[in-house]
Parts: structure tokens; C-alpha cells; sequence
């Protein structure tokens, strides 16, 4: 059983998290509190597997209790909350959180594949308690001749935000290509992503828009419920079916630019549930692009990585710490 603890200043919604963790049977709710400063109190004394955290709360809001929790403790810390909130909810990764949800993800009227899609990752996150990630030496899988890149598309998931901070950071402002972002976010986080995101890189971040041109310099979030692919030169929304239940998909971006860009692709799957990604990079080497996975040791959730590696298809494994050395310098002309 997943001992949690679920933190809420909602007594409405304390239940409602309740209700929806139980009714799994792999979850026992330990105890509830209703603002940070009760949270850290019960986390230290409990010790409990998973805790699921709110944002906006009386006498300490989440992001301190977080904080405060993770200085002792590595105990897998969610966040629930919602989209006014988006910008903190991202900053809580920095704090220590590993993943957040929407309230609206469980309510009822969720469907019965996207409830199964939360328990599961809510499990894998509950098993890295007491771990502590440690980069891993540089491998090669193939050596990667010189050729002029074009831009780079990034698949990210769970433990995604936490990433690409770090990644994100180490990129300077003159990169010269664009960069576009496949990141699995909860309906109407995406602004708030694309903000918080933008503090901590110094490219311009910014939600991709329908029929723009990308631009060197940029990191390009595809925005929430719509697939975004790269057609003539153009960014293009695509509102058709989820792809491996996730929408927007990061194999129909890596698919397009394979098409667009060819040769001068180079794609990055980070951590995450899943294998989103895993397919686009098969296109992407077909097409005579770069592939890159991010290692094992350095994944929060192995799953998108090792799904990538496992076509047989990626070029590099690399550290988080590594990838934007290796993006720098594989765009680098001289």
C-alpha cells in the first residue's frame, strides 16, 4: 500500500483526492492536512510515501512547505492544484515537487484511461522515495557526422519541467536554431508553463502559434489539446485523435520535422512516462537526423527514454547535465 498524504486547504477537495486514490486499492490515505505548516508537521512524523500538495493555502502555501519538507526528506511530493495557479506549480519543481495535476483530472467525469494514466504514474512516483538522481559518464551509441542543423524538437514528460529548467538554462540566446517543446501538461497550463519556463532560460519561450514561423532563439511550447507539426516552414495545429493518449503527441512534431527538416533534425526525449517520442525518432534517423535520450540515471521516469532507446534508433545517451553541451556544440559552425 502507497502511504499518502494529501494536503488541501478544501476539505471538498481533500475528499474528492481522497476518493480518487482509494478507489484503486493501491493507495491508503495516512492522514490529510489543510495548510503547509500542518503538511511539514505530519510529513516529518509520518514519513509517508506520497504526498499531494495545493498550491494556495493559509498560514504556509505549498511551495514553502516543499521546500521545507525536501531540505530532510525526499519524499515524492505531487502538486494538485489549478490553472490560475500554473506559474507556482512549475516553480514547486524547482522546490522538489516531481509532478502536478489539475483538480479537474479528478473529478468524476474524468475518463476511466486517463484515471488509469494518473494511478500508474502516481505509482512510479511513490517508488523514488528516498532516491537520489545521479548523472551518469557521457555514451555514445554511434558517432554523428557534422552536418548543418536546423532545429531541434524535445519530447518531456513526467519529471519534464524539472529537466528542462535545468536543460534550458545552459542554452545561450544566440542559439541558432529553434527549438520546439513537446511537453505532456494538464488542459490550460501551458501559459503558465511557457512563463515560468521563460525566467529560467535565456532564449525566448513562448506557446507556438498557428501558421508561425519559427525562429532561432525561441523554445516553442506546443500548447495543451492539439497536436503541432511543422509544415512548410510553418507551425500547423492538428486537432485530431490522441496519439498514445497523449495530445498534443510528440511523434506527430518529431514526424513533421523529420519531413521539414531532414537531415538538420536533431530530437531529445527526456524523462517521462510512456514511449511518446519513440516512434518520431525512427522518421528522425530515417530522415538522417541526430537522435538523443536522456540517460537512466539522470531520468526522474525512465520510460520515454528507454522506450526511444530501445528502437535501436538513438545516436546519443546522454546526461541531463550533458545535452545542452552536446546541442551547443553540434550547431556550432565553427
Amino acid at each position: 500500500m502507497i502511504r499518502t498524504l494529501i494536503v488541501d486547504d478544501s476539505a471538498l477537495v481533500r475528499t474528492i483526492i481522497r476518493d480518487f486514490l482509494e478507489s484503486d486499492g493501491s493507495f491508503t490515505v495516512i492522514d490529510e492536512a489543510e495548510n503547509g505548516l500542518e503538511a511539514l508537521q505530519k510529513a516529518r512524523t509520518l514519513n509517508p510515501d506520497l504526498i499531494t500538495m495545493d498550491i494556495e493555502m493559509p498560514v504556509m502555501d505549498g511551495l514553502e512547505a516543499i521546500e521545507g519538507i525536501m531540505k530532510t526528506m525526499t519524499i515524492p511530493i505531487v502538486v494538485i492544484s489549478t490553472k490560475d495557479t500554473a506559474k507556482n506549480a512549475y516553480e514547486a519543481t524547482v522546490k522538489g515537487a516531481i509532478e502536478f495535476y489539475a483538480k479537474a483530472n479528478f473529478t468524476a467525469t474524468i475518463s476511466l484511461e486517463k484515471r488509469a494514466d494518473i494511478l500508474c504514474c502516481l505509482k512510479r512516483i511513490s517508488r523514488t522515495k528516498g532516491l537520489h538522481q545521479i548523472a551518469s559518464p557521457k555514451h555514445l551509441n554511434r558517432e554523428v557526422a557534422a552536418r548543418e542543423i536546423r532545429g531541434v524538437v524535445i519530447a518531456a514528460s513526467t519529471g519534464g519541467p524539472k529537466a528542462l529548467m535545468s536543460l534550458c538554462a545552459a542554452i545561450p540566446a544566440d542559439f541558432p536554431v529553434p527549438m520546439v517543446l513537446v511537453q505532456h501538461n494538464s488542459s490550460g497550463f501551458d501559459v503558465g508553463f511557457a512563463q515560468w519556463l521563460n525566467d529560467y532560460t535565456p532564449l525566448v519561450v513562448k506557446l507556438a502559434e498557428d501558421r508561425e514561423v519559427p525562429e532561432k532563439g525561441k523554445l516553442y511550447v506546443a500548447p495543451t489539446d492539439k497536436h503541432l507539426t511543422l509544415t512548410g516552414g510553418r507551425f500547423m495545429f492538428d486537432t485530431g485523435e490522441p496519439v498514445n493518449n497523449q495530445k498534443p503527441a510528440a511523434d506527430i512534431l518529431f514526424k513533421s520535422a523529420a519531413q521539414y527538416w531532414g537531415a538538420g533534425t536533431i530530437s531529445v526525449v527526456l524523462t517521462g512516462m510512456g514511449s511518446d517520442g519513440a516512434e518520431g525518432i525512427r522518421h528522425i534517423r530515417q530522415a538522417g537526423g541526430i537522435t538523443i535520450a536522456q540517460d537512466e540515471d539522470s531520468s526522474m521516469i525512465y520510460g520515454m527514454p528507454k522506450a526511444a532507446f530501445d528502437t535501436g534508433c538513438v545516436d546519443m545517451v546522454l546526461s541531463l547535465e550533458q545535452i545542452p553541451l552536446e546541442l551547443i556544440k553540434l550547431t556550432s559552425h565553427e
